[in-house]
């Protein structure tokens, strides 16, 4: 594919556009690590908020929304919480406020918050080190080999053997993705947290503008008849029963053999039984909500906010800023795709490259100039996710490792510097292994089924039970993370088969985590029996300062008898409301812009009535509630008021 001068223009126009504004920030980052990892905590909600959807914007996910809409249809709106996208609706409504009155700058700093210094909470701190620094070079490398592969798609080759004019596609991907890690690099290592923001921000616009234009493109050029000619019976509801209820070998039109093998798709990916499926991903995807933000960009945004309500707002904007856009886009690349099959994939059928999708619809249907705007856009998506995911790691391998144990007194500009070498060195490490991973999907699923899956269990539990300790926390930690990744080694060498023999998705992070949840489970409450409860102290400033609700009971009379003025968190009963009402709000924001493409006009107005509604409903009983729920009257601890009544009493 050869670009035109125009497209080539707009594209080295943007990257020198972000790479400036990197640098023109980056006086201000340049003060201490809390200017450079939280932005002084003076970035406004809103901004943050675009920032995050911004980052959440990665081709690679989006190509796998557009494959689950193609296959699955409507369907395919519920399978997003296998990760689960409603983590958003708990962080809007309780969770994030609660992260934020810790006031503190990473997740493993948050650790000396709720379990003190003694030598549960050191191990603690360190396991949550070790989880944060495995999981964003791991989604480097994820996002190594996207963009790698992208850029491959449309600028010509980098290497070509000049006797035989063979070009190496896995090389050139890898190099171009060498290129793009290298300029992004550039500007958040210097500009830190306001860099990383103020890029976003203007990635973001550029990504809506090309979402837009894609889903324009693909309503101007396929016809509601042409999308009923190429899909089975059932495909544009959102319904289901205990089976998927979708038989792709019904369609009749001219691509019907090909498009018949999307049965053996939904047969592989285990989603026949949906009933069953829908109910272990709601099964998971609440605990891992429950469980709080990992410690990456999305907990970065949220520490890096003015106050808690701000931090509530900041991620109710995720969600309306993100989905309409995705998803308006995501339903035009798959009408494009379902209706021109047979151009779209040249290769074998048995295993598509869905993400081929992008590259050939913008071929074939953007014209000069805005094809440009539209490749800056994903370049945008690529760096916005490289870029916020960069960022996280720094701030736990210089606030954590070597303020905390090498050199805690040094001078902030000393530790801004070793920001940008910790910085370039998870790029390196994440690009190293990128080298070697052999698809997107092979370190996709290590993430999910290796990580997420062993972290669950005692990050909830740090929220909701007084008497879970440091060492509940690093052996429930150690529990999960160990069983995930010895099941997934057995799986793969084959000696135990029931983890795909299930009747369950084939996949190990859904399959085995009723096991690993378990597992941690024991781990979490036996360690925590078997050692002594965390000093008093730290929990009454931890229940004092964060306020949660849960089995906090002997915590809440101690502090009560401190301060006669504390009221305890009453609103279980209304967060849950709220949250279950949240999720079916996010639902229309994402499937509204669907109906839409796809000009299912009826359906439209149902989605707008149940957002019109349910935006009510939050307004009234979340929204207007904010200042009340997390003003700042319950952001400071009274500190000098509980620890000489401790003394005296004792």
């Amino acid at each position: 594919m050869h670009l035109h001068i125009i497209d080539i223009t707009i594209i080295l126009l943007y990257l020198t556009t972000t790479i400036f504004i990197g640098f023109y920030i980056s006086k201000r980052a340049s003060k201490d690590i809390h200017n450079y990892f939280l932005g002084g905590n003076r970035l406004p909600w809103w901004m943050l908020g675009v920032s995050d959807a911004s980052g959440m914007f990665d081709i690679a996910g989006t190509m796998l929304i557009v494959y689950w809409l193609s296959v699955y249809g409507l369907k395919s709106m519920w399978i997003p919480w296998i990760w689960p996208v409603f983590n958003q609706i708990f962080l809007m409504v309780y969770l994030s406020p609660w992260l934020r009155r810790s006031n503190v700058m990473t997740g493993a700093e948050w650790i000396k918050t709720r379990f003190g210094t003694d030598k549960g909470a050191t191990l603690s701190h360190f396991i949550v080190v070790i989880y944060a620094l495995i999981s964003v070079i791991g989604f480097l490398s994820y996002g190594f080999k996207g963009i790698g592969k992208f850029a491959a798609a449309f600028l010509p080759p980098i290497i070509t053997n000049p006797e035989t004019l063979v070009q190496y596609p896995q090389i050139n991907a890898n190099l171009y993705a060498l290129i793009l890690m290298g300029l992004t690099t550039l500007y958040v290592v210097k500009g830190g947290m306001m860099s990383v923001v103020a890029t976003e921000v203007l990635q973001y616009c550029i990504l809506s503008v090309s979402a837009i234009a894609i889903g324009i493109i693909a309503m101007y050029h396929v016809s509601p008849e042409m999308i009923n000619s190429v899909i089975p019976e059932g495909w544009k509801s959102m319904a289901f029963g205990w089976n998927l209820g979708l038989d792709w070998s019904t369609v009749n039109s001219a691509v019907a053999t090909k498009v018949k093998a999307f049965n053996n798709w939904i047969a592989n990916d285990g989603y026949s039984l949906f009933g069953l499926f829908f109910g272990m991903m709601l099964f998971k995807g609440f605990f891992v909500a429950a469980a709080g933000p990992a410690p990456n960009y999305d907990m970065q945004r949220i520490l890096s906010t003015r106050s808690p309500k701000e931090a509530a707002k900041m991620n109710s904007l995720v969600s309306v800023v993100l989905n309409p856009t995705r998803y308006f886009m995501a339903a035009g690349l798959t009408v494009l795709a379902l209706t021109n099959f047979d151009s779209l994939y040249k290769s074998s059928i048995t295993s598509p490259d869905f993400e081929a999708i992008l590259p050939e619809v913008l071929a074939n249907y953007v014209p000069a100039g805005l094809l440009g705007l539209l490749m800056a856009g994903f370049i945008a998506a690529f760096m916005s996710n490289f870029a916020a995911t960069v960022n996280a790691a720094p701030a736990y391998i210089v606030n954590d490792i070597y303020k905390r144990y090498i050199k805690p007194n040094a001078e902030p500009k000393k530790y801004v510097k070793m920001s940008y070498l910790a910085s370039l060195g998870v790029v390196i490490v994440g690009i190293s292994i990128g080298f070697f991973v052999e698809s997107i999907n092979q370190i996709a699923l290590w993430i999910v089924a290796s990580l997420w899956g062993g972290y669950t269990a005692a990050n909830v539990l740090k929220w909701y039970w007084w008497r879970f300790n440091g060492y509940g926390y690093f052996w429930g930690m150690v529990a999960g993370m160990s069983t995930s990744l010895i099941l997934l080694l057995l799986e793969k060498i084959g000696l135990i088969t029931f983890i795909n023999n299930w009747p369950l998705p084939a996949n190990p992070s859904m399959n085995s985590f009723p096991i690993i949840f378990f597992n941690s489970i024991v781990g979490c409450v036996v360690a925590t029996l078997l050692t002594k409860p965390e000093d008093d102290t730290v929990l009454m400033k931890f229940y004092h300062n964060v306020r949660p609700w849960g089995f906090w009971k002997p915590i809440y009379e101690k502090v009560k008898k401190i301060d006669p003025q504390f009221e305890a968190n009453k609103n279980f009963k209304r967060d849950m409301f709220n949250i279950l009402v949240g999720m079916a709000w996010q639902i229309t924001l994402m499937c509204t812009p669907v109906f839409l493409v796809i000009r299912e006009f009826k359906s439209m107005l149902i989605s707008l009535s149940v957002l019109l509604i349910t935006s009510l409903i939050l307004k009234l009983n979340w929204w207007n509630k904010l200042e009340e729920n997390y003003g700042q009257q319950h952001t400071e601890l009274i500190i000098p008021a509980i620890e000489p009544a401790l003394v005296e009493e004792k």
